[in-house]
């Protein structure tokens, strides 16, 4: 292969020196390749899974089981990506109090925005070990991991192919304060009613 530099040279999509394992909240889009519609399609301002939806939907649930640090929040998933709000904590063993919402905060500890905070990040698809606070990118590459492999199931009982799912990259942003989380949250729960004024909408 003959090498070429914007091929594989590539620049870091993440935020520079931040842990993304730090308690905080983050929002999370994970969009499906070629922004094909894959998990149902939205009718009258609802969206309609279907089967590989469903998967999606059960598979980003059961990341609060798989993640002792993950804590479920406020998630949409749309015809061809995602959108939710996760929420990292410390706790490295099961705790039934939830910490609720933290604002990510910066390497000083204020709770501050960011130039750089609407970065993409790059996800990978590798489970931490347990006892370790696993990063955003771990998490992720777990999930499309996860629901990638049970989808394909679904294709070779067909005798389909199903063709790449994912887009290489999912999309975070750090929250860093209420009122950002409160304008994130809004935007994911009316996702369904705005999709055909929505930058991922494919007809």
């Amino acid at each position: 292969m003959t090498y070429n530099p914007n091929r594989h040279n590539r620049r870091s999509l993440r935020l520079k020196n931040y842990d993304y394992s730090r308690s905080g909240a983050y929002f999370i889009t994970i969009c499906c390749a070629n922004r094909e519609s894959r998990f149902g399609k939205v009718e009258t301002g609802k969206m309609i899974l279907n089967e590989f939806g469903v998967i999606a939907n059960e598979e980003w649930v059961k990341l609060q089981e798989r993640f002792l640090n993950f804590e479920l929040d406020i998630f949409q998933i749309m015809p061809n990506h995602i959108h939710g709000i996760i929420i990292l904590n410390d706790r490295h063993t099961a705790d039934p109090s939830g910490a609720g919402f933290t604002p990510a905060q910066s390497e000083d500890g204020i709770g501050k925005g960011n130039k750089d905070e609407d970065k993409p990040g790059r996800a990978t698809a590798r489970v931490a070990p347990t006892g370790t606070n696993p990063t955003i990118g771990k998490i992720i590459g777990a999930y499309k991991s996860l629901v990638s492999n049970k989808c394909l199931e679904i294709y070779k009982s067909k005798n389909e192919i199903m063709g790449k799912l994912w887009q290489r990259n999912y999309w975070e942003i750090i929250i860093r304060n209420d009122r950002s989380y409160q304008n994130i949250a809004s935007y994911i729960i009316n996702n369904p009613k705005n999709w055909n004024e929505d930058k991922f909408f494919e007809t």
